[in-house]
Order: C-alpha cells, then structure tokens, then sequence
C-alpha cells in the first residue's frame, strides 16, 4: 500500500496542480481587465462587472481542486471529516466527468466527420473566445480529472476499503436501510424523465429548447446532449443493483462507483445548466423554457436524493462494521 506521501501521490498531486495553472492564469487575466482570448465584439466584454464576478467565482472553484490534492496526498487529510472530503469531491466528480467525456467524443466526431475545430458546447461561444481557449481549458480539466480521481480512490482505498470490500450478494440481511428500494425506483423513474429530452435533443429535436438554443445548433452540440443523458443512467443503475441485490456476484464497488459518479454528473451539470440558461434574466430568446427548466431540476433532484441513499447505505454498513466513516 502507498503512503499519502508516497512518491506516486507526490507525482500525481503535482500534476493536478500544474493542470490548474492555465485555467487559473487565464481567469486571473480576465478579472485584471486583460483580453488574452477574447476577441474584439465579444459578448463577454459587453458585462464586465458580472463577467468579473463569475471569473472571481470560477477561479476559488478550480483553486479547490489544488486543496483536495493536498487533502488528499498530507497525513492530516485522513483526519478531516467524511463529508467535508466527500461533498467537495463529489462536486469536482461531477463537474469533471461529463467534460472529460464529452470533450475527446466531440474532437473524434468532428475527426470523422472532417470539420474544422471549434468550440465545444454551444455554438455562440464561438464569438465569445477565442478557440485555442476551448482547447487549452478542457485539456487542463481532464488532466485534472484524471489525477484527482487516482488520488481520490487511493485514499479512499486506505480509509474506507472496508466499506466498499465484497459482493453485492454478501451483503447481510439489513445492510440496506429501509426505505430505500423504493427511494431507488423513484430515482430510476425521475432518471428516465430527465434523459428522455437530452435524448430528444441529441437527436436534432428542437421540442422545448429556447429559441437562442436551438438556433444553429450542431454535432459538438448533439454530443453533449448525449452525454448528459447517457449521466442520468449510471446513478439510477447504482442503486437499482443495490438496494435489489441485482448481480450478486458482483463486486459492490461498482455500483458504489456508478452510483457516485452519475449522480455527481446528473445533480451537477443539472445545476449548472439551470444556472447558465439565463433563468435570472437576460433577453427572452435566452431564457430556459418550461421543460428545460424541469429536465435541469429533475437531474438535480435525482443526482442529490442518490448521494443521499449512497451515505445511508455506508454510514448503516460502517455502524454494522464497527467502521469509522
């Protein structure tokens, strides 16, 4: 077993860090007032001060990548409690995943499809950077993705291997809390609820999007509204196979697994959309329609009520163990 302060955790907390600084240089120039990335008509120029604010905010949110690779990598970061390590990991899980996902997929469409690069989400972001940010950006944050969640299962495998250890079908009898498996089929059906319209829009449908969304949009588009709903499916897989001992002989780590990263995914990227959709304002071609806003709360609501289910389960099976969470 490596030590937090072994030469591989060394390794790979540098490389975290060092993934951050692009990320980070580049935000800091902005709140200065530099350009660097931003052509000339950008949309980002026309707000400076709530531009300013969002890259203040941008900028603590990747520096808590660097704290969790220290907390991950120091002797002291097993003493901090469960949830002030869990909540901030599941958050960087969920942020982290859909892009390194969705990222590699959109450059292997464009690949196969002979078009040039360009932005990776929605396409007036095309006159809102420069296209080398995209780039540089999204590279950084797989590589942060990557590093973290190597740290992240190392340290887990130290302090809560026995809580993950074993088969799904030697759980003992009441290791799943009550209530749960309807709880599971409840997420299970919220799940398929918001999956069907990212499915809907991966396909080229236009039903319920904003008309500013809908306009123009193309493959990188198609792709992320794939991978969004593609989210929706591990979270609800996890707790399905949990709380009915689905695939017994299976090892409960992958449901713990599944079940973490689609419901940081899911609750994650649904907040995230809800925020950036311009439901607090903007023009009203802008605005999130009725179903846009449901399809966000419902992945929300799926990705929260999952986590939740998740830290009954272990904190019943760390009483049953005599553990420590």
């Amino acid at each position: 077993m490596t030590t937090p302060t072994s030469t591989p955790r060394r390794a790979l907390r540098a490389v975290a860090v060092i993934a951050c600084l692009p990320y980070l240089t580049l935000k800091v120039l902005w709140v200065a007032g530099s350009h660097l990335g931003i052509p000339d008509g950008s949309g980002l120029l026309d707000h400076r001060l709530r531009t300013a604010a969002a890259n203040g905010a941008s900028v603590l949110m990747d520096a808590c990548v660097i704290v969790l690779a220290l907390l991950l990598t120091r002797p002291w970061g097993l003493r901090v409690k469960a949830w002030l390590l869990a909540v901030p990991m599941w958050l960087a899980t969920g942020l982290l995943a859909p892009v390194m996902t969705g990222y590699p997929l959109q450059l292997l469409v464009r690949a196969a499809r002979g078009t040039g690069v360009r932005p990776p989400a929605h396409s007036d972001r095309a006159v809102f950077l420069h296209e080398w940010v995209f780039a540089v950006v999204y590279t950084g944050f797989i590589v942060q993705g990557i590093a973290l969640g190597a740290l992240f299962v190392l340290y887990a495998r130290d302090r809560w291997a026995p809580l993950w250890r074993g088969r799904l079908g030697d759980l003992p009898a009441g290791a799943v809390p009550r209530g749960s498996r309807a709880a599971a089929v409840a997420v299970a059906a919220l799940s398929l609820l918001a999956a069907v319209p990212h499915t809907l829009w991966a396909t080229g449908s236009v039903v319920g999007l904003a008309p500013a969304m809908a306009e123009g949009r193309g493959a990188d588009e198609y792709v992320l509204e794939a991978v969004f709903a593609a989210f929706t499916l591990p979270a609800a897989a996890g707790v399905l196979m949990i709380a009915f001992g689905l695939g017994g002989s299976l090892p409960l780590r992958l449901p713990l697994a599944l079940a973490w990263l689609g419901s940081g995914a899911t609750a994650c990227w649904g907040g995230w959309l809800w925020l950036s959709s311009g439901v607090f304002g903007g023009p009203a071609a802008d605005r999130p329609t009725a179903l846009m806003i449901l399809t966000y709360a419902v992945q929300m609501i799926v990705g929260l009520t999952v986590l939740a289910l998740g830290a009954r389960f272990l904190a019943a099976r760390s009483r049953h163990a005599g553990g420590t969470p």
